[in-house]
């Protein structure tokens, strides 16, 4: 009895088990690979330019050139939408304009005007120092659609939207810049001054140089009122977008004590719009790190 009890038992256990994987894969589709669909997805091929030039802000070109994964769906056209964040909530995405996909080498362009009609707004609002994200939607034969609102993702390099294994082009950045153009001496209004060397209205000098692509803000900070020139303060300028840094280490000014530069300072100095726009990271000796400090200069 115990031995036909024992093979009762056993039997039962084999049943429970085979139910146990039926509800298992019953309940449980993504436990069954057939079950899985076939997507799609863009592969970027390469950047064509992600600037925007303020200057020419209606006609000027940003875009990339794509291709399609031929393991997915077959892409029939792409729909580009931009946003002002780079956000995943498609109720915040704008429609730029749709694309035929024709194969490897289909271009995803767009000029300053695309950008403005999409967003309802004048070119002229596209101010410089902006950058918008560029969405791309793979719509395939079949309908179905795939964007960075329905693919999922790894922290890694398997991250199919921006791993490295993959080069996907479900979207890209555009930065409305403006070129920097010599000269661009003069005599500017301060903005703000938050080293309080100036006050909001004041008028100062700025001259151009050292060196090229390069201004000199020495007779700015320090305000002679106040003190001495040690070196002078200057910034460089990246002359294809307008970007400035200023360099750590320059011991710009005496106030009794020294004043100088330390890592990370920058802004923009956009010739087009006449403005310099700087954070100044800024150490004072016997006081410290004064921190991340804004002057803003517009050309008059």
């Amino acid at each position: 009895m115990r031995k036909i009890k024992f093979l009762l038992i056993i039997a039962g256990l084999m049943v429970t088990v085979a139910s146990c994987k039926k509800s298992v894969l019953e309940s449980n589709p993504l436990s069954a690979s057939s079950n899985f669909g076939i997507g799609s997805y863009l592969i970027l091929d390469s950047t064509i330019n992600v600037n925007i030039n303020y200057s020419s802000i209606a006609t000027s070109t940003a875009g990339i050139i794509v291709d399609e994964n031929k393991g997915g769906q077959a892409v029939q056209n792409i729909v580009m939408y931009v946003a002002t964040t780079n956000t995943y909530d498609t109720t915040q995405w704008h429609v730029i304009k749709t694309v035929p996909f024709t194969g490897k080498g289909t271009v995803l362009s767009i000029t300053g005007a695309d950008l403005a009609t999409a967003l309802g707004v004048s070119p002229s609002a596209l101010s410089p120092g902006t950058s918008y994200t560029v969405f791309n939607r793979a719509v395939t034969k079949s309908g179905a659609y795939w964007d960075v609102s329905n693919t999922g993702y790894a922290n890694d390099g398997t991250n199919l939207i921006s791993g490295t294994n993959y080069h996907s082009a479900f979207y890209f950045n555009v930065n409305i810049v403006c070129p920097f153009v010599a000269p661009m001496a003069g005599t500017y209004k301060v903005i703000e001054d938050d080293w309080v060397d100036w006050l909001p209205g004041n008028l100062v000098p700025v001259t151009d140089g050292p060196a090229v692509n390069e201004l000199n803000l020495s007779q700015v900070w320090p305000n002679p009122a106040y003190g001495t020139v040690v070196s002078p303060l200057y910034c460089v300028v990246d002359p294809a977008t307008g970007v400035a840094t200023v360099p750590a280490g320059i011991t710009w000014g005496n106030y009794g004590y020294l004043t100088s530069t330390l890592s990370g300072s920058g802004g923009n100095v956009f010739s087009c719009t006449g403005l310099i726009s700087l954070s100044v990271h800024i150490f004072a000796a016997g006081y410290g790190d004064q921190g991340f400090l804004k002057l803003i200069l517009q050309k008059q």
